[in-house]
């Protein structure tokens, strides 16, 4: 079966998401779960250990509140309110947690501080308290604002407008504080209000990672069952998020969730008789050693379990005193013995169970693994073949599928499977699967298994592996070539380190500036030094390769050649260049060094330097609003500069309205200024000016659509095909300037000149060959990736790109644009990469080629980093650094397989062109 390198690699790469999904289902475990079930009712409590008799307590304890208020304020860091923002803005709050009747505490999350954003604009939630906060049909009360937390994504924590909502929230608390109040002098029965966040909020604004300020919360508990505190303040106490339900459980009278790994917050029952104490503790704690008995084989030697069991025999004896009416000290000792030891078990249990979150999925692992192991071993051997012969494949596929060699395997690894889901105490994701769905992934390894031995046996009987080239030795490389292949080679390596990992943008950026003086080496050799010397650059077709790696780095094309030439050794710069003048060549590389250490500059990323002083922190602070407006204008200005050249009249216009409504919708929105607009103007969500620029953006791309569908249909309009790719790319360009914050567009504008900057004095001049060009491409593009502000951190994530002309949450656009705005860079690099390869009329077969190499560049650091993170999965950060690090993979990978579907599409290979 022959295919086209390009969609060889399409396929391969989609193969290859289906086995990263595998893996990272298993390598994300589920929470450790209570097997538990009770199919009739609640479960009978456990009754009041009792020694060497029977209590008459075995029912749950009486609730402690009638009613329950929780108020959860998304986003709320803790020094919002235990802070010099919370005296300010929230004077009722600090004084309930100064004077009042309450209990504070700085709740702690667990990373990846996420939440859903499924939760409705914060009027929605106050407009209806008051009518509910009359009627007294209701036991708990549940009000999720989430204004606070879309501030943060906009404008970072020090804005302006920060301050406006912890002062609305202030009041929205003393409105259903005091009216708990009114309410418990009719019923005489203290209510419970529960102010909390679910995550905190870091300096940038956002949220997912495990820094203090993401993963500190506030947790004030108010209620007049408590005891007024005296004037001073105490610094909370910091505890875990997942307590509070355990508390509230008691509080309630209800049993403890089955699940939960949290521990009772001891303030809130230390008012009560020491009977009852001990019973709260005693069933939280009870609940906690079930827990770690189902999840953990050898529990019995768990020091929390063993201080479960001391304690409960001493509350046995202390359960005989008390029955005895025996009020002697003993027994007061005795109970605060007791006590300590519970509380000492509840926080050893606590804690071995948050750090036995789970199992891994080693089966689900190891089958994605494989999977993945199989696409990247299937690149390499066809990296020979694609690079070093014709753009097509002969793979081997109908031979092995029918082959007795594909049923052996297919069976064996069916009696594995069978045997590993029959066998297996844990759940495994695969096991829960249907049958035929198993069946297809059993099909697809062993046809690829099936396909490598075929092309290995093929290889060896044909003699690649074995066959020296001599007309390709390796001194033939340049040192751009080196570069190239050590630099991807060096990243991959890299990638098992957790400081490299949190700092990969200085990775990125060293590559890029390094390739920037390689450039210029190789433009002063062509310009001074003479042919003898240039790096050979020119067509060559050769029978084999040596080295897997160096076909893919010295691609067999030179797309500015119309014909094969076995014999010329290079092209002068001087005939190259045409009408390029020498010094422009030479400037070229330094000129981008220059865009590339200005990008820099402007945002701070990574772990070590993320809290410096930046441009980007100086230009969104409110006090430089009109020096962020006129770098915006210029920006834009000069986006559509470099855009419009290769647009037709009406794309132009379209490209032109749709950056002026782009800078109207930033004004709009409050972030940059018109010069007639005064700073103090109302704002708005902007989305009619967001929504006008989305007309202008799908015009251009139905406009470039329409222009390369005719160009596939008549092979011969070439000029037409150029225009509509480069339109395709300019109405992604203008999405991207919608998406992306003000302070980030001077990155498109950079990302821009730089494509014009090497395309007119470095690709073309120096005859660079589509392998050189498309490494290129991918390094710029993950460098441009880190340059608008990126990282391998889930805070950095800017998801306000995902709300941009919506009014409400839809998931699919919200999805993909939140992805688009992430992956800016990667995306346009690509985009430009096709529009460059297409735009060489005499090659036609460089973008097929260009696919299988994005494909192989994309695969290697996957294939790597899978391998890394099972062989770490019990390292210190694996949560906190390689995890994130999984995803942001996953997610590029995906992207990946978009991208060679695009390449494959806009192929023109298998035209006859007349």
């Amino acid at each position: 079966m022959r295919l086209g390198s390009g969609a060889f690699a399409a396929s391969c790469v989609a193969i290859e998401v289906i086995g990263f999904a595998i893996f990272i289902r298993g390598f994300f475990p589920a929470p450790v779960r209570s097997s538990a079930r009770t199919e009739h009712g609640v479960e009978t409590p456990a009754p009041e250990p009792v020694a060497g008799a029977s209590s008459n307590w075995t029912k749950l304890p009486s609730p402690l509140f009638s009613k329950v208020v929780i108020m959860l304020i998304d986003a709320l860091r803790d020094d919002f309110v235990f802070g010099s923002k919370g005296v300010k803005y929230m004077p009722y709050t600090t004084y309930l947690v100064e004077k009042g009747a309450s209990h504070s505490f700085v709740a702690e999350a667990k990373p990846p501080t996420v939440t859903m954003p499924r939760i409705k604009v914060d009027n929605n939630v106050t407009r209806h308290l008051d009518k509910v906060l009359k009627r007294g049909d209701w036991d708990v009360l549940i009000l999720h604002y989430l204004g606070l937390d879309h501030i943060g994504h906009i404008s970072g924590p020090h804005s302006p407008l920060i301050g406006h909502k912890l002062s609305e929230m202030d009041s929205i608390l003393m409105k259903i504080h005091t009216s708990l109040l009114s309410k418990e002098r009719e019923t005489l029965s203290p209510s419970l209000l529960v102010l909390c966040g679910d995550h905190g909020m870091s300096e940038s604004g956002s949220h997912g990672a495990s820094s203090t300020e993401e993963v500190s919360t506030p947790l004030i508990l108010i209620s007049s069952a408590f005891e007024r505190k005296p004037g001073a303040i105490r610094h909370p106490k910091h505890v875990q998020q997942t307590d509070l339900a355990a508390t509230l459980a008691i509080g309630l009278g209800l049993p403890i969730p089955k699940d939960s790994v949290g521990s009772l917050l001891f303030p809130v029952i230390e008012g009560k008789p020491m009977r009852e104490q001990l019973r709260f503790l005693h069933l939280n704690t009870l609940q906690l050693s079930k827990l770690l008995q189902e999840n953990v084989p050898s529990y019995e030697k768990d020091p929390g379990f063993e201080q479960f069991k001391v304690a409960e025999r001493l509350h046995g004896n202390w359960v005989r005193l008390h029955l005895e009416e025996n009020h002697s000290d003993v027994l007061l000792g005795l109970g605060t013995k007791v006590l300590r030891q519970y509380l000492g078990a509840l926080k050893t249990l606590s804690l071995a169970l948050s750090t036995q979150v789970a199992h891994y999925d080693i089966y689900s692992m190891a089958v994605g693994t494989v999977m993945v192991l199989e696409v990247l071993t299937l690149f390499l051997l066809s990296t020979p073949h694609v690079l070093c012969r014709k753009a097509e494949l002969d793979v081997p596929l109908l031979s092995p599928v029918f082959s007795l060699l594909f049923y052996l395997i297919f069976l064996v690894l069916s009696a594995i499977h069978v045997l590993v889901c029959t066998s297996s105490e844990s759940s495994c994701y695969l096991c829960s699967l249907p049958w035929l769905a198993v069946g297809g992934v059993m099909v697809l390894v062993s046809a690829l298994l099936c396909v490598i031995v075929s092309a290995l046996i093929r290889m060896v009987i044909d003699g690649t592996l074995l066959k020296k080239s001599a007309a390709y030795p390796s001194s033939g490389w340049s040192e751009v070539d080196v570069l190239l292949l050590l630099g991807t080679v060096g990243h991959v390596l890299s990638l098992g380190a957790s400081s490299f990992v949190e700092e990969e943008h200085q990775t990125w950026y060293f590559l890029v500036n390094t390739l920037c003086l390689a450039l210029s080496q190789e433009t002063c050799r062509s310009c001074f030094v003479g042919d003898d010397c240039e790096p050979q650059h020119h067509f060559h077709v050769e029978q084999g390769c040596v080295d897997i790696l160096a076909c893919t780095l010295k691609d067999s094309t030179s797309y500015s050649t119309p014909k094969p030439d076995r014999t010329r050794k290079g092209v002068s710069l001087s005939e190259a260049q045409g009408s390029c003048k020498w010094w422009t060549v030479l400037a070229s590389p330094w000129l981008v060094l220059i865009c590339c250490r200005l990008l820099r500059s402007l945002n701070q990323t990574g772990v070590q330097g993320a809290h410096r002083p930046d441009l980007s922190h100086w230009l969104t602070s409110s006090d430089h609003k009109v020096q962020l407006s006129g770098l915006a204008a210029l920006s834009l200005a000069v986006i559509f500069m470099l855009v419009q050249k290769g647009c037709s009249l009406v794309s132009k216009a379209a490209l032109a309205l749709g950056l002026l409504g782009v800078f109207c919708y930033r004004a709009a929105t409050g972030i940059v200024l018109f010069p007639w607009q005064p700073d103090n103007k109302g704002i708005s969500k902007g989305i009619i000016e967001a929504r006008f620029v989305y007309v202008f953006v799908l015009g251009i791309l139905f406009t470039g659509t329409k222009d390369l569908l005719k160009a596939q249909v008549i092979a011969t309009d070439f000029k037409t095909k150029t225009i509509g790719l480069w339109e395709i790319h300019s109405g992604l360009v203008l999405l991207a300037a919608l998406l992306l914050r003000p302070h980030n567009l001077p990155v498109l504008a950079f990302s821009l000149l730089i494509q014009t900057i090497m395309t007119k004095f470095i690709w073309k001049p120096l005859r660079h060959d589509a392998a050189e060009i498309t490494v290129m491409h991918y390094w710029f593009g993950q460098a441009f990736f880190y340059f608008q502000g990126n990282s391998n951190n889930i805070a950095t994530i800017d998801i306000s790109a995902g709300f941009v002309g919506l009014d409400a949450y839809m998931e699919v656009p919200a999805a993909f644009l939140t992805v688009f705005g992430t992956y800016v860079g990667p995306v346009l690099w690509a985009s430009h990469l096709v529009h460059f390869l297409s735009s060489e009329e005499s090659n036609g077969s460089a973008l097929s080629r260009a696919c299988f190499c994005y494909a192989l560049i994309c695969s290697v650091p996957v294939a790597t980093y899978i391998v890394l993170v099972t062989s770490l999965r019990y390292h210190l950060f694996i949560w906190s650094v390689f995890s994130p690090k999984l995803l942001y993979e996953g997610m590029h990978l995906l992207i990946t397989a978009a991208l060679c579907a695009v390449f494959t599409a806009t192929d023109q290979t298998r035209h006859t062109k007349v």
